[in-house]
């Protein structure tokens, strides 16, 4: 039986798939945004999000976590860094996940994750305003016709 058992094991023994998370982390930090499988995209949000939640404090200790996961010196400069100004008021939901389509060699869904904050182009898009919806009824109709008909 499998009670409690939430991760997805993508095929791996658990050393591989710690060091797989800790490189798909460091390169999402330093790159701001990867391409990858869905099911890889889904484990590195479980895995990433708690260490950006992490990096918004910058003590010693928060920053020794990171490193204990990430295992790069750059990517934990980066994330306390510039990654962190930007997620400071944000209260969660730091990456964004956007399929892409299937792999040509194997069929496996894609996708691209990024950081939500870094995506140049939907933060210089203005927020388009809904046109204002109006229910119209039958009975205004009518009652118009014969206005403009008398």
């Amino acid at each position: 039986m499998r009670h409690g058992k939430t991760d997805n094991h993508l095929g791996r023994t658990h050393s591989h798939r710690a060091a797989l998370m800790s490189n798909m982390a460091t390169s999402l930090i330093i790159h701001k945004r990867i391409e990858t499988t869905v099911a890889k995209a889904k484990a590195l949000r479980r895995y990433v999000e708690p260490i950006i939640t992490r990096a918004k404090s910058d003590t010693t200790h928060s920053r020794r976590m990171v490193f204990s996961y990430l295992q790069d010196k750059e990517a934990v400069k980066e994330l306390f860094g510039e990654v962190a100004n930007r997620i400071a008021n944000r209260p969660g939901g730091y990456t964004r996940i956007i399929r892409t389509g299937f792999r040509l060699g194997d069929a496996a869904e894609t996708c691209m994750i990024e950081l939500v904050d870094f995506n140049e182009l939907l933060l210089s898009a203005e927020p388009t305003k809904k046109a204002k919806t109006t229910r119209r009824s039958r009975k205004k109709a009518t009652s118009e016709s014969q206005e403009s008909a008398e």
